[in-house]
């Protein structure tokens, strides 16, 4: 799906877009989204639980000052949980589909299809797994690689990254061949990016939680109780006798 093919592949490029939000998703599809989280959800509750955080997700990044919305897209939306609503969402997005096997993979080619569609654009990457971010924490990551940095890095509670922001996007293929899903990918990937880039020239965002895990769930839905992604908590996530202290 290309909700909007400005900028896409090939086109020459739109240097008149100096800030991108990239947003790697997945389509939330039962069985093949947030499996992790069933039980205690069913699949399809889990399904619905990563609907809710990619539309919370996409809500932040649209309203980032001054930046396009790319969405690198797995998966099928047509199949997936609350698919009308993200349709609507995506649109006016560019929206591109992953390519490359690994993780590694798939992030460079995100952003190299960035740089290459807005050519000079600096660039701030997240996912679908912190809905509780918002558009003043992306303006400060792109804030700071238009002034003071190279790159700056937004270290996860699991040992993992939730953001990743560029001054030049093509410096995302330095995190390639890091492993991804270990409690020290965001160290190992920390370190790629110093030793590309020089350590001064990369900062280090604030600490966030990733959504892995129902424990997860329900202390990230705490810290916004009035978005989607907590309401879809309240209705689809069975947590018997609380989370873990």
């Amino acid at each position: 799906m290309q909700a909007d093919q400005a900028g896409s592949r090939g086109s020459g490029g739109d240097a008149a877009v100096r800030r991108v939000v990239l947003v790697l998703a997945k389509a939330p599809v039962p069985g093949r989204a947030k499996t992790r989280l069933s039980p205690p959800a069913t699949p399809e509750g889990a399904a619905g639980l990563a609907a809710a955080a990619l539309l919370d997700t996409l809500e932040a990044a649209a309203a980032t000052p001054g930046a396009r919305v790319v969405v690198a897209l797995e998966g099928s939306i047509p199949d997936a949980v609350r698919a009308d609503e993200i349709t609507t969402a995506l649109a006016g997005h560019t929206v591109v589909p992953q390519r490359g096997d690994s993780l590694g993979e798939r992030i460079a080619a995100a952003h190299a299809d960035v740089a290459e569609a807005f050519p000079g654009a600096v660039t701030v990457q997240i996912g679908m797994d912190t809905p509780q971010l918002d558009a003043g924490l992306l303006d400060d990551a792109l804030r700071t690689v238009e002034s003071r940095a190279t790159a700056t890095l937004g270290p996860a509670l699991d040992g993992g990254w939730w953001a990743l922001a560029l001054a030049d996007p093509r410096h995302a293929a330095l995190i390639t061949d890091v492993p991804t899903s270990n409690d020290d990918t965001g160290r190992l990937t920390l370190a790629a990016l110093r030793a590309g880039l020089g350590h001064d020239a990369v900062i280090e965002l604030p600490l966030l939680s990733d959504v892995d895990t129902a424990d997860d769930a329900v202390r990230v839905s705490e810290l916004v109780p009035h978005g989607r992604f907590a309401r879809a908590v309240g209705d689809l996530l069975p947590v018997p006798g609380g989370v873990s202290p």
